[in-house]
């Protein structure tokens, strides 16, 4: 198929979907009254912004994965349309007019040709990255193959701390003030947002674990820190969150509150020039080599008006358990909780009992109070982004190994490679991983820009979805090697499933983000 052929059939198909999504949002009434149909809509919305993207991003190049992508996507809303067309307000044929490009995009023939590509080069189409962003990524590739790839499955497998190595090597390239301002010690330009996610996802490609997520926490703080903080504040944490002196962890879930971030009950009572703070807080992730902890508490009864943000200092730990106390009796206590995968950083469950903070580590000072669910929900739009350049990086890691086993496993006398399953699930993974890097580049021009909520939530949402499926079908490819935990795919898998978990569940994105933003008249 010539390129000019495929990136029309696929332009084709993206228009169409687009049509399909914008009418269905049109026509459901309700995200919390038409939860399933809402929910479909909305993951098909991500979908159909990716494949738009992937169409962007390789207008000279790649149509190939551009058409894979649309035609898959248009296979996926045909699934979850069928029956329910009443409830979408949109007629069956809706996407008969594009029949013929989604057969081209399927054809099994079609799919081995794409997959010659990746398989002689272990990439899912062209990055088109520009040359500064190529050295950055060229730099952490490295500093990836010489520090983390070596280490990243014995930290898995047997529970470890990251080593200091890893953490002060990124220190020094100034990884923790990627969206810091220069003024304060970071390295924010202006484009520090594409920078953030070609870093991600380098070292997630290395390890989610073990470097993934490093970045993500300094990233969450500083951003509330630069947009609610005093001058002073600023002047006082940025510089030190920059340079990686101060680490940093966040402390907004609660047991009984998950999503639901407005209903938490950690408190903050004031007593002179301290807050008391008492409750429970879990999932904190990093939260025993945190320096410091970014802790939502509640300061007034008043829903989510009533909430505020601390900084609360304390020491650095290694292991998985900690405690401190005060004079006068306060306490704060982390228990490491034993997880599935991601590990390495250790996810806390953290105890404040009448913990003393000073009055001037609340975030914005007495003009700060009640504005701390804004301040969360603004860091979280970069936090989501960069969560879905994590997955782009465990896709690409997952991709490379699924293809350097299919190429020496030899399977009935033939090479795993050589067969035309194997191919097909091989090219549309580079697919996946295409559109969902596309896409990414897409939503942080669009933080950059001034909003990009919507895209960032977008992004997440479809991304680590997309991530379970790739690393279970590299897996597969494995065969039983893959359940092994000494071949990395397996640490892929499991690390992925947390992806679609945390910086905003999948359903929570769907139904309180995604399609309330698209419903809006």
């Amino acid at each position: 198929m010539r390129e000019a052929t495929a990136r029309g059939g696929a332009r084709a198909v993206v228009e169409a979907l687009r049509d399909v999504v914008g009418r269905a949002a049109a026509h459901v009434a309700s995200a919390d009254r038409d939860q399933a149909v809402a929910y479909d809509v909305a993951s098909m919305s991500a979908a159909v912004a990716a494949a738009g993207s992937l169409l962007d991003h390789d207008a000279d190049h790649g149509a190939g994965l551009a058409l894979l992508y649309a035609a898959d996507v248009a296979a996926d809303l045909a699934g979850r349309l069928t029956g329910r067309e009443s409830l979408w307000g949109v007629d069956g044929t809706a996407l008969d007019g594009v029949a013929a490009h989604v057969a081209a995009g399927r054809d099994p023939a079609f799919l081995e040709r794409v997959a010659e590509h990746v398989l002689a080069t272990r990439e899912a189409g062209p990055r088109h990255l520009s040359a500064e962003l190529q050295l950055v990524r060229a730099a952490f590739r490295e500093f990836a193959a010489d520090r983390i790839t070596p280490v990243a499955d014995r930290i898995h497998r047997d529970d470890e701390d990251i080593p200091a190595d890893i953490i002060d090597g990124l220190a020094g390239m100034g990884c923790f003030g990627l969206s810091i301002p220069a003024k304060y010690g970071g390295g924010a330009e202006g484009d520090e947002l594409a920078a953030m996610v070609v870093v991600t996802e380098e070292l997630s490609r290395a390890s989610l674990g073990a470097a993934g997520s490093l970045i993500t926490r300094p990233e969450i703080i500083a951003t509330a820190i630069a947009r609610g903080g005093t001058e002073e504040q600023k002047r006082r944490w940025l510089p030190m969150i920059a340079s990686g002196e101060r680490l940093c962890a966040v402390a907004v879930t609660e047991p009984d509150h998950g999503s639901d971030v407005a209903q938490i009950t950690t408190s903050a009572t004031r007593d002179g020039d301290e807050w008391v703070l008492n409750g429970v807080k879990t999932w904190c992730t990093f939260a025993g080599r945190a320096h410091c902890l970014l802790v939502l508490a509640r300061t007034d009864p008043a829903g989510h008006r009533g909430l505020s943000l601390f900084v609360v200092d304390k020491p650095s730990f290694t292991g998985h358990e900690w405690r401190l106390t005060q004079e006068g009796g306060g306490s704060v206590e982390g228990r490491a909780i034993r997880t599935l995968g991601y590990r390495g950083m250790h996810s806390f469950e953290v105890r404040f009992d009448g913990w003393r903070v000073p009055a001037a580590d609340l975030i914005g000072g007495d003009g700060g109070l009640g504005r701390g669910f804004y301040l969360q929900m603004q860091a979280f739009a970069n936090a989501r982004l960069q969560t879905a350049a994590r997955a782009v990086g465990v896709m690409q890691s997952a991709l490379e190994l699924a293809v350097d086993y299919a190429r020496q496993r030899s399977v009935f006398g033939r090479p795993l490679a050589d067969y035309q399953l194997t191919r097909a699930k091989i090219a549309r993974m580079a697919g996946s991983i295409a559109a969902c890097r596309a896409f990414t580049f897409a939503a942080a021009r669009a933080v950059t820009a001034g909003d990009g909520q919507l895209e960032a939530a977008q992004v997440k949402q479809l991304a680590c979805r997309a991530a379970e499926w790739v690393t279970r079908e590299a897996q597969q490819l494995h065969g039983g090697y893959g359940y092994a935990e000494e071949y990395s795919i397996s640490r892929l898998f499991v690390d992925a499933r947390v992806l679609s978990i945390f910086e905003g569940a999948d359903e929570v994105l769907a139904l309180r983000v995604i399609a309330r933003r698209l419903m809006k008249p």
